[in-house]
């Protein structure tokens, strides 16, 4: 039998994402080469642009030895303690050079994709994020690369490579990681149900119940349906989900629709989250 577009099968991963993860190393390694000065500053961050890339190197590096079936422990799997474990790691990784930092990402993105389509895709691995299976590491190696190619684009003044095909692909690792990083003070004896649509396609669904999570790949539905529906353009969800773009400004460029019982709670959303 034939599998649908995007099915996952035995050492194959969803339509798309090897491509889009080989595309993206690619693109970042080429923002390095072009960078006139790797002690620039990122809008945003602390980090300058040899810091960021050396973090997406050691990231990209670690990912390929947990798809090649090394568990690693890195901070404490919260946002805090993510955090805390990448200053640790780039303390004590002295590249900052453009060009060997640019082909650290590319060669350690495709020895990450090496290990995870070399196994089943359904095999659990332990990741800083918790345990996922192979297609959900490959979702969240894209979906840090994209983060962090990103930040460089705009400290180098450039075109950032986050576009709607690769915000779905990154959708598997977003949805799974979105109740690790919940944050407590802000839903402390919540109640209620989300719906999120992204435009073009792409949806999940969140309930809060007393504070705690559940996040499913289906909005919720009758009898229980949502209190908000938020609909999304892909791009600014994914920087919105990753700390780089506000819910109002987003809003006030019409980039994000909130509708249902309702709808006040639709720019509320996105604080009850942190990202690492």
């Amino acid at each position: 039998m034939e599998p649908k577009a995007g099915q996952e099968v035995r050492g194959v991963l969803p339509e798309g994402l090897a491509e889009a993860i080989r595309t993206t190393a690619e693109e970042i390694a080429q923002l390095l080469r072009a960078a006139p000065d790797t002690g620039a500053p990122v809008p945003g961050l602390t980090w300058t642009v040899g810091e960021v890339a050396a973090h997406l190197a050691q990231a990209n590096a670690l990912m390929a030895d947990v798809a090649a079936g090394h568990p690693h422990a890195y901070g404490d799997g919260t946002p805090q303690g993510i955090a805390a474990a990448n200053e640790e790691a780039l303390a004590a990784f002295g590249e900052r050079a453009a060009e060997p930092l640019a082909g650290l990402i590319v060669a350690q993105a495709a020895a990450c994709l090496d290990g995870v389509t070399s196994r089943p895709p359904d095999e659990t691995l332990m990741t800083p994020m918790g345990p996922m299976n192979r297609v959900v590491l490959g979702s969240y190696l894209l979906t840090h690369m994209l983060g962090h190619g990103y930040d460089l684009a705009r400290a180098l003044k450039r075109p950032h490579m986050v576009d709607p095909a690769r915000v779905r692909l990154a959708l598997p690792f977003m949805i799974q990681a979105m109740p690790r990083v919940t944050d407590p003070a802000a839903t402390t004896g919540l109640n209620a149900r989300y719906a999120v649509r992204l435009w073009g396609g792409g949806r999940f669904g969140v309930t809060f119940t007393d504070g705690t999570v559940a996040v499913g790949h289906e909005p919720p539905d009758r009898p229980d349906r949502p209190d908000c529906t938020i609909s999304i353009e892909p791009v600014t969800f994914l920087l919105m989900g990753l700390g780089r773009s506000s819910p109002v400004g987003a809003m006030a460029r019409g980039r994000v629709f909130a509708w249902g019982r309702k709808p006040w709670m639709g720019p509320r959303f996105p604080a009850y989250f942190k990202a690492p």
